[in-house]
């Protein structure tokens, strides 16, 4: 399955979402989420940051693309992404979770590590923050 993920830094903090839903439930990550048949994907990732935070971006780069393979208990996939993440400006809005979202917040970069964050998120935000170097 295409995903794809928005990293958008403010004043020294990025957006994080923490996930409602499987998988990944209770993790906070980039907001994101899957691209509909025939969408662009930059037009998908502004489109599920907005669903998502109520905010509007802009993607400017691509951060980081990998892919995230998780195995049910049997060892069998349960699911496979492949996730194209951007770097994005932030262009407005008002910051609330919505959607299949459980929370969303500025979370100071210095921080990252107090947070219960989705495997690969951290990588992807450094990979970023070096992008805007």
């Amino acid at each position: 399955m295409l995903g794809v993920g928005a990293v958008v830094f403010r004043e020294g903090s990025v957006l994080l979402i923490e996930r409602g839903q499987p998988p990944l439930e209770g993790y906070w990550t980039l907001p994101g989420g899957m691209v509909e048949v025939g969408e662009r994907l930059e037009t998908a990732v502004a489109r599920e940051v907005l669903e998502e935070t109520g905010l509007h971006v802009r993607p400017t780069a691509v951060a980081e693309i990998f892919q995230r393979i998780m195995h049910d208990e049997d060892g069998r996939t349960e699911y496979h992404y492949v996730i194209i993440d951007y770097l994005c400006e932030l262009e407005g809005g008002t910051l609330a979770a919505a959607s299949d979202v459980a929370d969303a917040a500025w979370v100071p970069v210095v921080e990252l590590d107090k947070w219960k964050m989705a495997p690969g998120t951290p990588p992807v935000i450094a990979r970023a923050l070096e992008l805007m170097k």
